[in-house]
């Protein structure tokens, strides 16, 4: 996800607000390292998983060894893994995830290429099969890329339905995305939701807050549906968007209160990410490069 600067999405709604975060101003720099490894190995419901290192790209094939090695080096953080396709090495996710005792949210990516999202699709569906999805994620911010039309959206989130029943479906984009779509809240199982201040040029300081309305807008639009946080997180350098600055001490605060306030409103939330990856620039700047955990030498940053 990236900035999308004509728009001002959040709707103020939904009362997830009474915890109010950590009160930092108490915290050596020292401090905040030791609170945030306190906190990382506390563990966490899921992350996002980073598959590319220095050199590779998506449309690159990687190998089963990549993948199992860095499955393994999140497994005692997390209880659940996001992958975001189902081919060209992807589909080596959910199978060593499960391998290695945890649960997954398999992602189809589906694009303007209709081909290759029949790939996605077959394979998605084919993993499921296996016993490898515990959540199918039908394409991730098709709408907020202007991919796909609703209508061709909704044909495949039905068609996956049909050839999974008892697997809980559902498509992942913005949380403003699911208020303006009813029609898609209503064909998910859950809505998932990504949730993002730093892409809306947020204050460090404000963020929790505006992470908890920006999850309330998204339990409104879903009527009662469970919503799973799917993706947020903040980096740990690179250029600065209005008032999200990048840093490293702004990237541990964001994960400390995350995952604290997650844990204490019982919400599934999915941390992007994992792993460093060099080839998330682009649309997203400098800062696409640095939102992992762990940096792109897959040692943990802080």
């Amino acid at each position: 996800m990236s900035y999308r600067g004509e728009h001002d999405y959040l709707i103020r709604s939904a009362s997830f607000t009474d915890y109010k975060g950590v009160d930092f101003s108490k915290y050596s720099i020292e401090e905040l390292r030791k609170l945030w490894r306190a906190t990382l190995e506390n563990g966490m419901h899921g992350l996002c998983f980073s598959m590319y290192e220095d050199g590779q790209k998506p449309g690159d094939i990687i190998t089963e060894e990549q993948v199992r090695r860095r499955i393994q080096i999140i497994e005692p953080y997390t209880k659940w893994v996001r992958s975001f396709s189902c081919i060209e090495g992807n589909e080596h996710i959910p199978r060593m995830a499960h391998q290695n005792g945890l649960k997954t949210m398999v992602g189809a990516w589906l694009g303007h290429d209709l081909e290759m999202n029949e790939a996605e699709i077959e394979s998605l569906i084919a993993l499921a099969k296996e016993g490898c999805v515990d959540i199918a994620a039908v394409g991730n911010e098709v709408l907020y890329r202007n991919d796909l039309t609703e209508d061709q959206l909704l044909d495949y989130i039905y068609l996956v339905k049909e050839a999974l029943p008892g697997i809980t479906v559902g498509y992942v984009d913005a949380y403003y995305e699911f208020s303006h779509r009813p029609r898609i809240a209503e064909a998910c199982d859950v809505i998932l939701s990504n949730c993002y201040p730093y892409w809306e040029g947020c204050s460090i300081e404000h963020s929790l807050n505006h992470m908890q309305q920006m999850f309330g807008q998204a339990t409104d639009a879903g009527k009662g549906k469970k919503v799973i946080i799917t993706e947020t997180g903040w980096p740990s350098t690179g250029s600065s968007l209005k008032g999200a600055v990048s840093s490293e001490e702004n990237a541990m605060k964001y994960f400390i209160n995350a995952q604290m306030w997650s844990a204490k409103e019982n919400i599934e939330m999915f941390y992007f990410s994992s792993f460093d990856e060099s080839w998330k620039v682009g649309a997203e700047g400098d800062v696409g490069a640095y939102w992992g955990l762990w940096d792109k030498n897959e040692s943990l940053k802080y």
